[in-house]
């Protein structure tokens, strides 16, 4: 047999990269590419997503040469994507009429306040399984059509195309002017607050409530099928599958079945489980969303705890504290003592995500005594993190009655020992981490090569599957509960702290 190779475009909030599989699921080449971050204003963030296309170029191309390898020895290439970030672009052009606003962006708030009206934060989760949230896609696009001269009506003339960046890429990727397909798949849809989750299609009365005009917005597929054919530096390539880099990693860890779940540890962090071929509605500040689906398959759907804050908590220690000098010198520190000392760190630095969901929430220090040291706080750092998945955890068993009994996790904070050893103990179940790392790029490229036939199962999938390392619980259950009553008192002291600007 000749070996068979998928490649994967991450397009993430701060890089891109490319990473290049053979048939058994083993890395054989990467290359990544920073973007800049633009902040206009307190509270808002944007990208060019005109830079972020050329250095998807740029890093596919990195890839091919690292690899060794020509665009027509791929049998497929996938797409995971940052999830929320809102671009609008001209149909004529290519050109953007505007920086993509992103997923971190706040400047809806006010207009999410004004949308729930009356019926609040919920006005739409019965259909879309979101609150109201700035967040999302959907209220981004309302303040782009409102605020950006003339572009309104360009926009119901059909002059303008709406995408999240799997959108944009694919846009691109297969032609863009020259009939480039304006598609999305079902998850990033999931995350516009647009979509209806039983009908999988646009939700008219959403978008006629948030002054959406259905001309821009792409046509929705499923997470795994050929959506067209590259052209370019990836020429003659099937464009076969897209995923939000959240379900990306679902994929990738093999959670297929009802009740497995996974985390990633990044900036924040995002744990999802799977709960099958029907949306569970959430009482408890979880998401629901879509979990992944596969051609003409039933979909699978999932509840989603995001964390805003827990990689950026680290670097917050580092950059602005400047306790350590690099990340990996946490966890040492942290180690050098038996506990936290009694302090507690919250970082709800720009308000707090599942399962409070309180925007004037605002971080908190707790604890403190003469006794808390340096290590004291690095150990805090890393503690939060856990505390909060713990709260995400209890959340999703609330909602759903389905028990996680092991969290399989990724992402760049696993390499810390401490810190998952503390996860499991927190949890009281297993905490395991796969041998490829690199979970949602995985997932992506699994996708695209089910669809062009490179595997032929999940099962098959789930074979290639390895652990790397696997964490047991090690705390007492009255330690545990006693540490996470102090947990709350602290969440409690970070609420009320802001007031949102109505203006």
């Amino acid at each position: 047999m000749t070996d068979t190779y998928v490649a994967s475009i991450d397009q993430g909030t701060t890089s891109s990269r490319c990473i290049i599989f053979d048939q058994h699921g083993a890395i054989v080449a990467v290359d990544q590419r920073e973007h800049r971050q633009i902040f206009p204003k307190p509270g808002w963030v944007e990208h060019d997503a005109t830079e972020i296309w050329s250095k998807v170029q740029g890093v596919v191309a990195g890839a091919l040469a690292g690899a060794g390898l020509r665009a027509d020895e791929l049998s497929a290439v996938g797409i995971t994507n940052q999830r929320e970030t809102t671009v609008l672009w001209d149909r004529a052009t290519g050109a953007p009429v505007h920086n993509a606003v992103v997923w971190q962006d706040t400047r809806t708030s006010a207009l999410c306040t004004e949308l729930g009206g009356e019926d609040g934060q919920d006005r739409f989760r019965d259909r879309t399984g979101l609150p109201l949230a700035s967040y999302f896609a959907g209220p981004k696009v309302a303040w782009l059509l409102e605020n950006v001269p003339g572009l309104r009506q360009r926009a119901v003339n059909g002059e303008i195309a709406f995408g999240t960046i799997d959108s944009w890429l694919i846009w691109n990727l297969t032609g863009g002017t020259d009939g480039g397909a304006h598609v999305t798949d079902v998850t990033n849809a999931s995350r516009t607050m647009l979509m209806n989750l039983e009908s999988l299609e646009w939700d008219q009365s959403v978008l006629d409530a948030m002054g959406i005009p259905a001309a821009v917005l792409p046509e929705i597929k499923s997470s795994s099928e050929v959506y067209g054919t590259a052209v370019g530096v990836l020429a003659g390539v099937p464009v076969a599958s897209a995923l939000g880099d959240q379900q990306a990693a679902v994929f990738g860890q093999t959670c297929y079945r009802v009740g497995e779940a996974k985390n990633t540890y990044g900036t924040g962090s995002f744990l999802l489980l799977n709960t099958g071929n029907r949306p569970v509605p959430s009482k408890n500040g979880l998401l629901t969303t879509m979990g992944y689906r596969l051609g003409n398959e039933a979909p699978v759907y999932c509840l989603e705890g995001s964390i805003a804050i827990t990689g950026a908590l680290v670097q917050w220690f580092r950059d602005q504290l400047g306790i350590i000098g690099d990340a990996s010198e946490i966890e040492p520190l942290a180690a050098s003592v038996e506990d936290n000392g009694g302090a507690y760190i919250v970082p709800a630095f720009s308000g707090l995500f599942a399962p409070y969901w309180r925007s004037d929430a605002r971080g908190v220090v707790t604890g403190l005594t003469r006794y808390v040291t340096k290590a004291h706080l690095a150990r805090a750092v890393l503690e939060a993190t856990s505390w909060q998945t713990r709260e995400v955890v209890d959340a999703m068993y609330q909602d759903s009655g389905v028990e996680i009994t092991t969290l399989k996790v990724d992402g760049g904070m696993t390499a810390n020992g401490l810190l998952m050893q503390h996860q499991a103990d927190v949890l009281g179940v297993p905490v395991i981490r796969p041998v490829v790392s690199e979970t949602t790029c995985l997932g992506a490229a699994y996708a695209a090569g089910l669809a062009t036939g490179v595997w032929s199962s999940l099962d098959e999938l789930r074979a290639h599957w390895k652990r790397d390392a696997e964490w047991t619980p090690r705390m007492g259950a009255e330690e545990r509960d006693r540490e996470f009553a102090n947990w709350h008192k602290a969440v409690e002291r970070s609420f009320g702290w802001h007031q949102e600007d109505a203006g």
